[in-house]
């Protein structure tokens, strides 16, 4: 099909897959992995003490100390791996926790959010178009309840007089739906692996302006959850005022409530979304025919509005703001080009055939609301949205006016749900680019970016609770980021199409040419006519995060070249990676002659040396001496003491011990342990660079957590300080005091 990119058929048109956070070497790591294991020598491997198949077609194992099922219960043969070969599962048990506590945390994790699902059911988790729809179209067609709002509240500052520019700016924003749902189709097929602004920029503008784009759909995305959430508390309110002091906590409380429900998977959440999105258009839809029936018997005669003095002059400063208000009505019509592998195949089409249903309701519900408010002649007040005003006038007796404003809360409040599905999938695009942390790439249990949803949860709330959950103060921020990735992703498959030139490219580049132009010239309206109103934030706000993607991806890009394979030095050097710009992937050049410190990747290149840290000679560190010992290396023992009687001491009971290990003792006079035993070893391995040291650290554990408070955390301490410094190597070697 024209215009698909290359690696969309190796990817089978989907990446995302629970296997994306262990990437697969490339085949220069896979020569550089040849070389190094080419110059290994070992001897012959000697026979393992213990069957790692866990000898599981002879003898059943005992329960163990820390559970009541037995490890043959825990695993289970891979299918195809014939006896005594590697290649074992883990059963849904070995994932359950050891303690009690654990367990009944886990039991309660259960209950809400359902049992753990398995790696192989991620295509099962995928979404029919029926379910799709209210799952990907709940912030966009709930945007009709607060879009013309928001264009009116702009327009009526000028005068009840300026209220007739409703419909004429109206028009202009159905052309804008219109055209940038059209180039959003055209972008599907392009890039069926999902995405949306972020990729397509990327790809075609440079990651700069992919990561712009993936700044403000970030933001939109935070905002379309506070928006969201704060337009249908207020429709609470509107109806039962008393709820109004409970404003912030109704709104934080689901907020909760939607990241349970999307932490139990893609498909549990779209169940959980059908009905009250499809109960919302049947109940507008009814609005719509109800009110124009009423608007009929008197000839589609205009109810005069009633008279609002002018705050303001009207002047072009005054349309262009009410235009980019009314512009949030098209916030989330990227949602689809973003989630394409959450559909079931095929995907793209199935994608695309929702994204044509989203933006033809779209277009029907709000034309018809804006053009019934005129009618109606209301205007925007105070505690009262103006779809409540609507309802109330065309349903003045019945339960009717009830049900549009259960939808309606009901809606908005679920509209959340649309960024709750994408941020997570544009934080994982991210993190594989190394733009995000890559904790990101992680599906949870429930096959859901867990970590992504918590992480939009969380922010949302913040934003919330700042503003006081006010639609009002969230409005303005709201439009720059989402028309910034519109305009970056519309200007990006212009440069696709130019590129590849495929039949009918030109009509195709014409297509988005326009959306981009469109949504470039809401973007400066926008960002100009409503700066001081906030969208500064946005504003400022775009190029920090820029900055923040670029520090993140140059430090996996220097992470990814300290742990790059070399060649052994009798090999000719092969080009090693090391960070380069974040506008590209990481640059190739030679690798340095000298190896580092911790640089050895030969077992012959390697030369040990063991230290036991010892406080007094009991179990624990004897436990620990033997330990080092039995490894057949170099052992050095080594004591602080506080001062010089101790130190002669501590000399006598080695003596009596028999003096099998080099003993060092270092009196400390100030009686850090730490700082010193820490110093000392640095100095050890700055004196011979070519030492590996290995730390053998006594530990411990204690079973009950209060018993901790009864001991020093030196061993804790030590391990962090030891750590840090390169070339050195922390053991632990633990002895468990019985309860």
């Amino acid at each position: 099909m024209a215009g698909r990119s290359a690696d969309d058929d190796d990817r089978g048109g989907t990446v995302v897959t629970p296997s994306a956070e262990f990437p697969p070497l490339t085949p220069a790591e896979v020569d550089a992995l040849r070389r190094v294991g080419a110059h290994w020598r070992v001897g012959v491997p000697p026979t393992l003490p213990v069957d790692p198949t866990l000898d599981r077609y002879r003898h059943r194992p005992t329960p163990g100390r820390f559970s009541r099922l037995a490890p043959i219960a825990l695993f289970r043969p891979a299918p195809g791996a014939p006896a005594g070969r590697d290649g074992l599962v883990a059963a849904e048990p070995a994932n359950q926790p050891d303690s009690p506590l654990g367990r009944r945390l886990g039991r309660v994790r259960r209950v809400l959010l359902g049992p753990p699902l398995a790696s192989a059911a991620v295509l099962h988790e995928r979404m029919r178009k029926l379910v799709a729809l209210p799952v990907l179209s709940s912030d966009l067609l709930s945007s009709v309840a607060y879009g013309p709002e928001a264009l009116l509240t702009v327009l009526v500052l000028a005068g009840s007089g300026a209220l007739g520019l409703a419909l004429p700016l109206s028009a202009g924003l159905v052309l804008l739906m219109v055209a940038v749902g059209i180039s959003y189709r055209q972008t599907i097929p392009a890039y069926p692996h999902g995405a949306g602004s972020y990729l397509v920029a990327g790809d075609n503008l440079g990651v700069g302006a992919g990561l712009t784009a993936a700044a403000g759909l970030m933001l939109d995305y935070v905002l379309t959850v506070s928006v969201s959430i704060a337009a249908g508390v207020h429709a609470i309110t509107s109806a039962l005022p008393g709820l109004t002091p409970f404003t912030v906590p109704l709104g934080v409380l689901v907020i909760l409530l939607l990241l349970a429900g999307n932490l139990r998977g893609v498909r549990a959440a779209g169940n959980l979304f059908v009905l009250p999105t499809y109960a919302f258009v049947a109940a507008v839809l009814g609005l719509l025919v109800v009110g124009y029936l009423r608007a009929a018997g008197r000839g589609f005669a205009p109810v005069a509005p009633p008279v609002v003095p002018a705050t303001q002059g009207l002047g072009l400063l005054l349309v262009l703001r009410a235009f980019a208000s009314g512009a949030v009505s098209m916030t989330g019509i990227e949602a689809v080009s973003n989630a394409v592998p959450a559909f079931r195949t095929p995907e793209w089409r199935n994608a695309r055939t929702t994204l044509a249903w989203m933006v033809a309701m779209l277009v029907v519900l709000f034309a018809g609301l804006t053009l019934l408010i005129h009618l109606a002649g209301l205007v925007p007040r105070p505690g009262e949205t103006l779809l409540s005003q609507l309802a109330r006038v065309t349903f003045p007796t019945g339960p009717w006016y009830a049900v549009v404003q259960v939808t309606t809360a009901l809606i908005l409040l679920l509209a959340a749900n649309t960024a709750f599905n994408d941020f997570p999938r544009l934080l994982f695009f991210m993190a594989r680019a190394g733009h995000a942390p890559r904790r990101f790439l992680h599906l949870g249990d429930r096959l859901a970016f867990g970590n992504g949803l918590v992480a939009l949860a969380a922010t949302a709330v913040v934003v919330f609770v700042a503003f006081g959950g006010h639609t009002g103060k969230l409005i303005p921020l709201y439009a720059v980021g989402v028309f910034l990735a519109f305009t970056l992703s519309q200007s990006g498959m212009v440069v696709h199409w130019r590129r590849h030139r495929g039949d009918g490219w030109r009509r195709r580049a014409l297509v988005n040419g326009v959306g981009a132009i469109l949504s470039g010239l809401v973007l400066l309206t926008a960002a100009v006519a409503k700066f001081t109103e906030g969208a500064w934030v946005v504003v400022v706000a775009v190029p920090l995060l820029v900055l923040l993607f670029d520090r993140i991806h140059r430090h996996y890009c220097t992470l990814h070249a300290a742990l790059a394979l070399r060649s052994p030095s009798s090999d000719p050097a092969p080009p090693a990676v090391v960070c380069g710009p974040a506008a590209g992937p990481p640059e190739p050049v030679a690798a340095p002659a000298d190896r580092p410190v911790e640089g050895g990747e030969l077992p012959q290149e390697l030369r040990h040396l063991v230290v036991v840290p010892v406080v007094r000679l009991n179990r624990a560190s004897m436990r620990a001496l033997a330990y080092a010992v039995s490894l057949g290396r170099p052992t050095l023992a080594v004591h602080l003491a506080p001062e010089d009687a101790e130190a002669d001491r501590f000399r006598e009971q080695w003596r009596a011990w028999g003096d099998h290990v080099r003993l060092e003792t270092i009196v400390s006079p100030y009686r850090a342990v730490v700082g010193p035993l820490a110093h000392y070893l640095e100095a050890l391995q700055a004196a011979a660079p070519e030492l590996v040291l290995t730390v053998v650290v006594p530990e411990v554990v204690l079973r009950r957590p209060w018993h901790r408070l009864l001991h020093s955390r030196t061993g804790q301490r030590l391990r962090r300080a030891l750590r840090a410094l390169p070339g050195v190597v922390v053991t632990t070697v633990p002895v468990h005091v019985p309860d």
